[in-house]
């Protein structure tokens, strides 16, 4: 099989597991980083220096179009301002794309992107890594023919100075934004949104509800300020409730409730049973299922699961959150208190 030369920009803590997951995929060479932390970088590069392939070692590259020239695919794990100036430098050396979400800072960045990648016939996939979750994979799997009312999503962090370079919309419930639409498959007819600022000077914690068109009522929860870290879906369809936390990789499936009433020496007493299924979900890194379905679609030339296509519109949706958030919370203060 071919090898697939690839490389990685930015190697913070996302990019060094890029780093790792491509340093264990067979057929694939992982030639070299590119960091404005030449220290960083060295260090990242030293440490996959030696793959087990016995394929040439990793190098650290000062110059970014150096590496560039080199590769077939890369990896862009760098803060969201710089997504879009280096995924398009990286198309412009006729290489394939993979970009950490969200695609770019502003829409029309991501509508520039992903029509070069068409008229280039490159691949742009998104970081939406949650596609490749295996909980996800299998919830999908569960409620393909069922008929979806509601879904319920939690998205909560703990707060972290390293991610405060968008707000929680774009940073932590665009996830979800992607994994809804993906889920059911229908369009949008209904947004509203609210929004708090608490350890930034953005949105931290935000709720959002949607509906879809002849499907479900969708409400979202994402917040970088809590004390736990949570990934829960729930939905609730026609005859079944799925519960999949995304975090602990589980799934169950309550399919009925039966009541009955039972008269036990004329004492009358209630229960409720209910047939539980625990759905057996795989034991698989979701980076790793992202990182090697990227580098088949670049062997094989085939599209991607998460075009740069998917990537703009869940940044159309989050910007809509954020738009719909943020008049609020200016309302909110221009408006006057009850004790005025």
């Amino acid at each position: 099989m071919e090898t697939i030369r690839v490389g990685v920009i930015g190697v913070g803590v996302m990019g060094e597991r890029h780093c790792r997951v491509y340093s264990n995929l067979r057929h694939v060479q992982l030639v070299g980083v590119a960091d404005r932390d030449a220290d960083r970088g060295r260090a990242v590069a030293a440490a996959y220096a030696n793959p087990a392939g016995g394929i040439s070692e990793t190098r650290y590259f000062e110059d970014r179009r150096q590496l560039l020239a080199e590769v077939d695919a890369i990896s862009i794990a760098t803060t969201t301002p710089s997504h879009f100036d280096l995924a398009m430098e990286a198309l412009e050396y006729g290489v394939h794309v993979l970009v950490e979400k969200p695609i770019t800072e502003t829409l029309e960045q991501g509508e520039q992107l992903v029509a070069e990648a068409e008229r280039r016939n490159r691949i742009l996939q998104v970081g939406h890594i949650e596609r490749f979750n295996p909980a996800y994979l299998e919830l999908k799997n569960v409620t393909e023919k069922m008929r979806l009312i509601a879904i319920n999503v939690r998205r909560l962090s703990p707060f972290d100075l390293s991610n405060t370079d968008v707000d929680v919309i774009r940073d932590l419930m665009i996830h979800d934004l992607d994994l809804v639409v993906n889920l059911t498959g229908n369009s949008l007819d209904g947004l509203s949104a609210w929004g708090r600022s608490i350890s930034t000077g953005a949105i931290d914690h935000a709720v959002a509800n949607l509906s879809f068109r002849d499907g479900p009522i969708v409400s979202l929860f994402a917040s970088r300020i809590t004390e736990q870290k949570v990934r829960l879906m729930e939905v609730i369809a026609e005859g079944a409730y799925i519960e999949a936390d995304l975090l602990s990789k589980s799934l169950l499936v309550h399919r009925r409730t039966f009541p009955q009433y039972l008269n036990n020496h004329q004492v009358t007493k209630y229960r409720q049973e209910s047939i539980i299924e625990r759905i057996h979900v795989p034991m698989a890194e979701p980076l790793m299922l992202e990182l090697h379905h990227f580098v088949e679609c670049v062997r094989e030339g085939k599209p991607t699961n998460v075009p740069g296509r998917d990537g703009l519109f869940a940044l159309q949706l989050a910007q809509a959150v954020a738009d719909q958030a943020n008049h609020l919370m200016i309302l909110n203060s221009v408006l006057p208190r009850a004790s005025d």
